[in-house]
């Protein structure tokens, strides 16, 4: 890398080989909200060279209180345009690709899942988020997850563990239950990054009421839940944190 200084700190830890391997390592990241967007940004700092985002969604005002890109010039901007422009700027080297697009049924059919070493799903919609783990255990590729970071506070309570063995998670529970309903399993195991605190909502947005909704961008949200980005950055980063663990230990 021409612009090596941004990783020394990151190489007097990691080492010359380890920092080879994340340069040339192939990630994709699905859903750059509260969570996607931290670990894209710690991806980018800690030097994986060829990084894609996939996220339809525009930036609105209220992703402001816990997403990386989300600042009041960005509403209304495609959020992997602004993302991207970030991450570029954090390292002008690093391939990124912007993808303004929704994983589904659909559109599965665009993505070349086998063409990556590592894909992360922080999808918040169950149907899609189902359909990417499905998909993604199917190949070589190694594969994180984010169950659900709303409705958190106590950031102690932050876990990982493999997808069978998350508890307390109304999200892991529901991804369970529609595997088993479908008889479409994973399939292999993957690590997921939960929480099983699970607090209320004080407040109530009503679905059917447009003028609640329009500040909120688009969404596939079956509801809108209440969330902070001291938890939805900690997801991020953990996910983050996993990958390059991995890339580090597979070298050893």
């Amino acid at each position: 890398m021409t612009n090596s200084h941004i990783f020394d700190r990151a190489e007097l830890l990691l080492g010359e080989e380890t920092m080879r391997r994340l340069e040339k390592t192939r990630v994709i990241v699905f859903g750059v909200g509260g969570v996607g967007s931290w670990c894209a940004e710690s991806l980018i700092r800690s030097g994986i060279g060829h990084l894609t985002i996939v996220d339809n969604d525009t930036v609105s005002p209220t992703n402001i209180n816990r997403q990386l890109m989300a600042i009041p010039a960005n509403i209304g901007r495609v959020k992997v345009e602004a993302l991207g422009e970030i991450l570029k700027s954090i390292n002008p080297e690093a391939e990124i690709e912007c993808r303004n697009e929704v994983y589904s049924a659909a559109t599965a059919g665009n993505f070349h899942l086998e063409d990556y070493d590592y894909i992360i799903d922080c999808i918040d919609s169950l149907s899609d988020k189902a359909l990417l783990i499905e998909k993604a255990t199917a190949t070589s590729a190694t594969l994180y997850s984010s169950m659900g970071a709303a409705l958190k506070l106590d950031p102690t309570r932050i876990k990982v563990a493999e997808f069978w063995d998350v508890k307390g998670c109304p999200l892991a529970r529901a991804l369970r239950q529609r595997f088993k309903r479908s008889g479409l399993f994973p399939k292999k195991k993957f690590k997921c990054v939960y929480s099983d605190e699970l607090l209320s909502n004080a407040g109530v947005v009503d679905p059917s009421d447009s003028s609640q909704l329009e500040s909120y961008g688009s969404t596939r949200k079956a509801g809108i839940n209440g969330s902070l980005h001291h938890i939805t950055s900690i997801f991020g980063i953990t996910i983050a944190g996993l990958l390059i663990r991995d890339v580090s230990i597979k070298g050893i």
